[in-house]
């Protein structure tokens, strides 16, 4: 696992986003997660991307690294002082501004709004009370292909222990149970950074 992150290269840019999310205290993805983000985005060649909870801007430069030079990044969060700090990493990061649509609001209201199966790539750190109702969302954007990554799969290293039942850790475990007994998803645990759930719109 240590290996996993220490692969995954993290330049000055991602570091310096990365320093203010935890002056912010918010947890970003880790490089390995980081990397697999990109990955995913370049394998199937994303265009349209959405991602809840922009944070300080490091999953958004990971993924657009990783979308089409024409790609757009739809980020929604519900902290304007937190996507101020995301625009001027994007612009860092070399990405014009037309590269990013930086939506302020709960995602839960903005979600709604945006277009069915218009979208290559939906991508969830949010809040693990909204992982079920964001994965119903990504269903409705996602094109057949589309891919839906949630972070924070593993609970904090809960998710398989009996035991734990707090609401956190029961909602992760009834998102990932959900997704896996859908007939509408092919699903797989990747067990990067705080793990992601991972699953192809069939």
């Amino acid at each position: 696992m240590q290996f996993a992150e220490v692969y995954a290269d993290e330049d000055v840019v991602l570091q310096t986003a990365r320093s203010l999310a935890h002056e912010l205290g918010l947890d970003s993805v880790t490089p390995a997660a980081g990397s697999v983000l990109r990955l995913l985005a370049a394998a199937g060649s994303a265009k349209a991307v959405v991602e809840i909870g922009t944070g300080a801007g490091v999953s958004g430069v990971w993924l657009l690294r990783g979308m089409r030079a024409d790609g757009v990044l739809t980020t929604i969060d519900v902290e304007n002082e937190h996507q101020r700090i995301a625009r001027r990493i994007f612009a860092e990061a070399g990405f014009a501004a037309s590269r990013t649509r930086i939506i302020t609001g709960r995602a839960l209201d903005v979600l709604p709004r945006l277009a069915d199966g218009a979208y290559d790539l939906v991508f969830v750190d949010a809040d693990a009370t909204e992982f079920g109702a964001c994965a119903e969302a990504a269903l409705r954007l996602l094109r057949p292909g589309g891919v839906l990554l949630v972070n924070g799969a593993m609970a904090g290293g809960r998710i398989s222990d009996p035991a734990a039942r707090d609401v956190d850790t029961l909602t992760v475990r009834e998102t990932v149970r959900a997704v896996r007994e859908s007939e509408e998803w092919i699903p797989a645990i990747v067990p990067s950074g705080a793990g992601l759930l991972a699953a192809v719109k069939r």
